[in-house]
């Protein structure tokens, strides 16, 4: 009988590593599809996002059981706060939107991948990816001035990406 309310996880290993691999295949269909809607539409599903945290809890419930998913969602919450309060305030302060609502949920769902501790790396690898693609727009001519307009969803995949490497290697704590 699965452990549903204990420690540890609530399936047998085989079927949790089944699990972990199939969430990880579908965490880089839904990583691609957001890249590419982003670039297209310059938006964000709300629907992928939703499949992004939804897969990540069901990760860390496959992986560790209830305790572990709580601590996720607790993380999603606390970076979906923080990431749209600080939307709030650069809009407050500048009168423009930085980054977009899709990009904020992103980050809330990424949480449940990452943890809090992955999403400064997170952001830090998204960030430099994007600034190298505005260098090499800028090289190959195409103006790039502080109005211009990157869609950020692309780079926070790769950021995620490498959050995500980066915590299953062990450089990242829970």
């Amino acid at each position: 009988m699965p452990d549903f309310f204990g420690d540890g996880p609530p399936i047998p290993a085989g079927a949790g590593f089944m699990i972990d691999v199939t969430c990880l295949a579908l965490l880089c269909l839904a990583s691609v599809m957001t890249a590419w809607t982003d670039l297209r539409g310059g938006i964000i599903p709300d629907w992928l996002n939703l499949t992004i945290l939804l897969l990540g809890l069901s990760r860390s419930f496959a992986r560790d059981g209830w305790m572990a998913a709580f601590e996720a969602a607790c993380a999603v919450l606390v970076v979906g706060a923080t990431v749209w309060l600080l939307r709030r305030l650069y809009f407050a302060i500048r009168k423009i939107q930085g980054l977009g609502l899709g990009d904020v949920k992103f980050l809330a769902a990424a949480a449940a991948w990452v943890g809090i501790a992955g999403i400064p790396v997170m952001l830090l690898a998204a960030t430099l990816t994007a600034l190298a693609t505005a260098g090499v727009l800028q090289i190959a001519g195409r103006s790039m001035t502080r109005q211009t307009s990157l869609p950020f969803g692309p780079f926070l995949a790769i950021g995620l990406w490498a959050g995500l490497m980066l915590r299953q290697s062990g450089y990242l704590a829970m």
